[in-house]
C-alpha cells in the first residue's frame, strides 16, 4: 500500500533496514532489569530481519520471500504491511499527551530493533540504582483511601485526591458503564485520560484540553503500556469511564520517571474513557454508497475481503482517485497520528488480489502522512473520519513506481479497499 515501506523502517534496494525513525526513549537494559522487566533480546542483524520481515504490500518496501507463517504473530499488527518494532520500555509524549507504552518486536517474536536517542532523557534517568520492581498486585474495585472523580465520560476529569497517603491497592473502579463492544484481552482500543501523581498532587499531561491532544491507541492487555493503562481496561465496554489507582507496581515503579516529573515510588491515579474497542478481525458496517460507473465496483463479503471488480475499457488513472462508500461520524485522522484499518488491495488491471489483512484477521496500524507507507495511502486516507470505508484507485506514480513487487507487477495501478477502524496516539507500525 505504499511505495514506503509499511514497516517503520525504510529499505534500500538490498532490502536491509536502517534504523527507525520513531519518536522513542529507550531505557538502557541494565536499568529494565533493575526495574524488574526482561531486557530485550540482542538485536537481529539487517540480514536477519530482511529474511524474516512479514511481507509488506502497502509499504514502500519492496517484498522478499518469507513463508505465510511469518503473518501470524501477535499481536494482530503484523502483517504484510508492516513490522512491530523495538523490544523496550518508552515513554512518549506526543503533543502534549502522555503515551506510556513499551514498543514491542513481534517480528518472528524474539527480534529487538529499536532506535535509541541520545539527545532524549532516558525515563529513568538517574535511577541507575533503582530497587527491584515489585509484581504487579492484583486489580480491586475499592481501597481505603480513595480520590474522588467529577465530570462527564468525554470530558476532562476533576480528580481531588484525599490528604491521606495511598495504601497500595491497584484499583481500577468503573464510574459509570458504557454500552458498547466489551474490551478482551488483544482488542484495541482507544482510550482518553485525566491523571495525576497522588504524592505530589500535580497533574500530569493528559489527553484532554492539551493542544492537540488524542487519545491513546493500543491493544489491551498487550503488554504494550504500564500495568494502570495496559491492563485496566479488560472486561470493560466501551463508553465506560474509570478511576484507576496505580501502586507504583503498576505506575512507573521505584525508579519514577524524571521526564514527567513523577517520583521514585509516586502512586498515580487516572480517570479513563474509553472510546472504542475493536476486535483484531473487526470491519465496518453501515450504509453503503456505490462508486460510480468508471469506479472498481465493491461487493461487501462481511469479515472476509471484499471482491473488487475494476470497469472494462477504462484507462489507468493518472492520480489519486478515491470514494467514500460508508461516511464514518467519527473525526478526521490527521497526519501524525496511528490508524487502525483493515484493508484488501487488489490489481487495477484484473482485479487480482495481491493482500488483504482480513485474510489473516488481524487489523493493521501505521502512522497516517509520516511516508511509512505508499503515498497514495498517505494521501487517501489523512483526512478521512474514523469509521469511513473509503477505495483508493493508487496510479503506479502514488504506488511502487516502476518497482516489482512480489505479486505487483512494475507500473501496476492498485485499488484498494480500506476501513478506517480508530486513530490515536500510540499503536503500533504494522
Amino acid at each position: 500500500m505504499s511505495e514506503k515501506a509499511s514497516s517503520p523502517d525504510e529499505a534500500d534496494n538490498t532490502g536491509n533496514q536502517p534504523p527507525v525513525d520513531r519518536e522513542s526513549i529507550v531505557v538502557p537494559a541494565e536499568i529494565l532489569t533493575q526495574a524488574g522487566w526482561a531486557p530485550p533480546t540482542a538485536p537481529a542483524t539487517a540480514d536477519a530481519r530482511t529474511e524474516q520481515a512479514p511481507q509488506v504490500f502497502a509499504s514502500n518496501q519492496r517484498k522478499v520471500p518469507l513463508s505465510e507463517a511469518g503473518y501470524d504473530q501477535d499481536p494482530g499488527g503484523v502483517g504484510r504491511l508492516g513490522v512491530i518494532l523495538g523490544s523496550v520500555v518508552a515513554v512518549l509524549l506526543v503533543a502534549s499527551a502522555v503515551t506510556m507504552y513499551y514498543v514491542v518486536n513481534r517480528d518472528g517474536g524474539d527480534k529487538a530493533a529499536a532506535k535509541s536517542d541520545s539527545a532524549k532523557a532516558s525515563p529513568s534517568a538517574g535511577a541507575s540504582d533503582a530497587p527491584t520492581q515489585a509484581p504487579v498486585p492484583p486489580i480491586k474495585d475499592s481501597a481505603k483511601v480513595m480520590p474522588t472523580v467529577a465530570g462527564d465520560f468525554g470530558t476532562k476529569a476533576t480528580i481531588t485526591l484525599p490528604k491521606d497517603a495511598p495504601d497500595g491497592t491497584f484499583v481500577v473502579k468503573e464510574l459509570s458503564a458504557g454500552t458498547g463492544p466489551k474490551v478482551e484481552k488483544g482488542n484495541w482500543v482507544s482510550v482518553d485520560y485525566t491523571a495525576m501523581d497522588w504524592q505530589t498532587g500535580k497533574e500530569i499531561p493528559g489527553s484532554y484540553g492539551e493542544q492537540n491532544g488524542k487519545p491513546q491507541l493500543y491493544q489491551a492487555g498487550g503488554g504494550s503500556l504500564i500495568p494502570a493503562l495496559d491492563n485496566a481496561v479488560e472486561g470493560h465496554k466501551a463508553g465506560s469511564r474509570l478511576v484507576v489507582v496505580a501502586p507504583p507496581a503498576a505506575a512507573f515503579g521505584p525508579q519514577g520517571n524524571s521526564q514527567l516529573g513523577i517520583g521514585a515510588g509516586d502512586s498515580l491515579v487516572f480517570v479513563l474513557d474509553i472510546r472504542q474497542a475493536n476486535a483484531p478481525g473487526a470491519v465496518l458496517s453501515g450504509d453503503v454508497t456505490p462508486p460510480p460507473a468508471d469506479f472498481p465496483q465493491v461487493k461487501d463479503n462481511g469479515t472476509k475481503p471484499a471482491e473488487i471488480t475494476p470497469p472494462k475499457g477504462v484507462a489507468d488513472p493518472t492520480e489519486l482517485k478515491t470514494h467514500v462508500l460508508i461516511q464514518g461520524k467519527g473525526r478526521k485522522v490527521e497526519a501524525g497520528e496511528n490508524v487502525l484499518v483493515q484493508y484488501t488491495g487488489v490489481l487495477y488491471k484484473d482485479g487480482k488480489k495481491f493482500d488483504s489483512s482480513l485474510d489473516r484477521g488481524q487489523a493493521f496500524t501505521f502512522t497516517a502522512g509520516a511516508g511509512k507507507v505508499i503515498e497514495g495511502w498517505d494521501k487517501g486516507i489523512t483526512g478521512q473520519a474514523i469509521g469511513s470505508r473509503v477505495e483508493l484507485v493508487i496510479p503506479a506514480s502514488l504506488g511502487y513506481k516502476d518497482q516489482a513487487s512480489d505479486s505487483i507487477p512494475a507500473n501496476s495501478t492498485l485499488v484498494f479497499v480500506v476501513d478506517i477502524l480508530d486513530a490515536g496516539v500510540g499503536g503500533s507500525d504494522g
